[in-house]
């Protein structure tokens, strides 16, 4: 594999934005605990009742990065379809209609494009991100995560060739995919984190927008809040990243 592959690490400079990635950092991590939420929440109401003109509205990132996958669903069915295949074939393996040969034989290849499938959504991503004129600022950025993410690409498509020819030792197959699969988790890693970039500018500016003064990340499950005064602006916030695709 070329050694190229490995220097999309480099661009998580470029790309990170310091506290801010890790207090947003989506799928999973960071936000404001329930406790916390529900002081806060406590507190908004008593200045409200006092005559306060402290306005705060609250984020579901999670939901809102969720604009990013459906820019390219269409790609995304492949890695359903992918993952079904691989539940069939597991399952005639348990029902010993496939023998063992065959099975690895046909689950290497179902991996190896599976991944294939993973790969594309990414570079498709980052693709439409270079085109957009709302990721102007992260243009730069972006055309070399994608130039960087050729090599990684090329030996992808070699590995689901060598993988669908089923000449290949098992235990070399499953190097060379382990070192794709790890190159693969750094680029998801560095696009997540220009999303990330982009879900945050795209809340400040609703923040502003609307006169908020404090927009808090949704994490846990909302037992109450007063909608007067403590506002979801999530849909708001999807609006305004559709807009940049």
């Amino acid at each position: 594999m070329s050694r190229s592959i490995w220097l999309v690490a480099g661009l998580a400079i470029l790309l990170s934005v310091g506290a801010l990635i890790a207090q947003f950092a989506v799928p999973s991590g960071g936000g404001v605990s329930e406790a916390t939420f529900n002081a806060l929440q406590r507190k908004v109401d008593e200045l409200q009742t006092a005559g306060g003109g402290l306005r705060i509205a609250y984020l579901d990132a999670e939901d809102a990065f969720t604009v990013f996958l459906s820019a390219v669903s269409d790609l995304r069915q492949r890695i359903k379809d992918k993952q079904v295949e691989i539940s069939q074939l597991q399952q005639e393996f348990v029902n010993s209609t496939i023998s063992k040969d065959d099975y690895q034989k046909q689950m290497d290849e179902l991996r190896a494009e599976l991944l294939d499938a993973q790969l594309a959504v990414d570079i498709a991503t980052i693709e439409k991100m270079i085109a957009s004129d709302g990721f102007a600022d992260l243009r730069s950025d972006l055309q070399r995560l994608r130039e960087e993410a050729q090599p990684l690409i090329d030996e992808m498509k070699d590995l689901v060739s060598t993988a669908k020819m089923g000449v290949i030792d098992p235990l070399e197959f499953q190097s060379r995919y382990d070192q794709v699969k790890n190159a693969f988790t750094q680029l998801d890693q560095l696009l997540t984190q220009a999303a990330t970039v982009k879900i945050i500018q795209a809340a400040e500016k609703v923040a502003l927008r609307n006169g908020y003064d404090l927009v808090l990340r949704k994490k846990n499950v909302i037992v109450y809040r007063n909608a007067a005064t403590l506002v979801d602006i999530t849909d708001s916030v999807k609006s305004e990243i559709s807009s940049y695709l």
